[in-house]
């Protein structure tokens, strides 16, 4: 019992490591497209999940994982929040800076504790409600400040927080519902989200431009390698999401955010007004703050269900 224990958290802490790395490497990827070449966003969406698609297919083929029949109607809603998620996301990072895309989607941890608490009537204690109060606070400092601050960029940023906390919500839900692992929900899920994109990028993008334009191996590697990486970055969050909850991950999640700050000012030169770091610093102090109180609620748990466990075996 104990011996699995540890491998669970040897397994988990392996794919929180892996999801950190990839995120932060698809961000910067995807922002030295949209930089450098002017990708449409919608279009290098759809290319993430073909290829999500085509190596989710390829491992089912080397008997990685089974398929598990499901109706496409329940499938749907998620495949739309997924394709809203990404969309909104990319639109985010290619209208705000990197560090102003990444710390907006820090809000997406407030968003989900007020969907759980509304939604589905989860509670939280009055301290894990008070550390969203500097993580708020830094997220809009830093967003006043931004040097690039613009209303669209703001506009996409905050439906993007909405809508991946409503996909993270249903991800973990549907998991447990149709008792599906990562795979198989990913396996019926993403082309169901490309087909969608794939209605919609004749309507909202320039495809003549697109694909006349005269491409370098340079720029087609780059889109590609996001594409790969999109894959790694899709598996690894169902996972995560599904064996621990969309809290955790988001929590967890945060150490991306300042290694994605230090890889935009390296890679970009993106400037830091003085009251941004002021908000940097607000947000970290509130997520330490949380993972402090998560850690000692946890802890508390631990210990009671280790009373119970012995008052269990006295008695009988």
């Amino acid at each position: 019992m104990i011996s699995n224990g540890m491998d669970k958290k040897v397994e988990t802490t392996l794919y929180l490591f892996f999801n950190i790395v990839c995120s932060i490497v698809i961000v910067l990827l995807n922002k030295w497209v949209y930089v450098h070449v002017g990708f449409p966003n919608i279009t290098l969406t759809f290319i993430h999940f073909t290829i999500t698609f085509l190596g989710l297919y390829i491992c089912h083929n080397l008997n990685v994982f089974k398929v598990k029949s499901v109706p496409i109607a329940d499938i749907l809603p998620l495949a739309l929040t997924f394709c809203g998620f990404v969309v909104f996301t990319n639109l985010s990072l290619q209208n705000n800076t990197v560090g102003t895309y990444q710390l907006a989607k820090v809000m997406t941890t407030p968003c989900i504790i007020l969907m759980q608490m509304y939604f589905y009537e989860k509670k939280f204690t009055l301290q894990v409600k008070l550390t969203l109060i500097p993580i708020t606070l830094g997220v809009i400092t830093n967003f006043y400040y931004d040097i690039q601050f613009n209303y669209l960029g703001t506009f996409y940023a905050a439906l993007g927080v909405i809508i991946t906390s409503l996909y993270q919500v249903w991800v973990s839900q549907k998991q447990h519902e149709l008792q599906m692992d990562a795979m198989q929900l990913l396996y019926y899920q993403a082309p169901v989200s490309a087909a969608l994109l794939l209605l919609a990028i004749p309507i909202l993008e320039p495809l003549p431009t697109t694909w006349s334009r005269s491409w370098t191996v340079i720029e087609l590697a780059m889109v590609l390698a996001s594409g790969c990486i999109a894959f790694f970055v899709n598996l690894s969050i169902y996972w995560i999401i599904g064996n621990t909850s969309p809290l955790t991950y988001n929590m967890v999640g945060h150490l991306k955010f300042c290694l994605t700050l230090l890889g935009a000012f390296v890679l970009f030169e993106d400037p830091l007004h003085f009251n941004q770091i002021i908000g940097i610093t607000l947000t970290v102090a509130g997520v330490t703050l949380y993972a402090h109180v998560k850690l000692k609620e946890q802890s508390v748990r631990t210990s009671k269900t280790l009373e119970e466990g012995e008052k269990k075996k006295l008695i009988s």
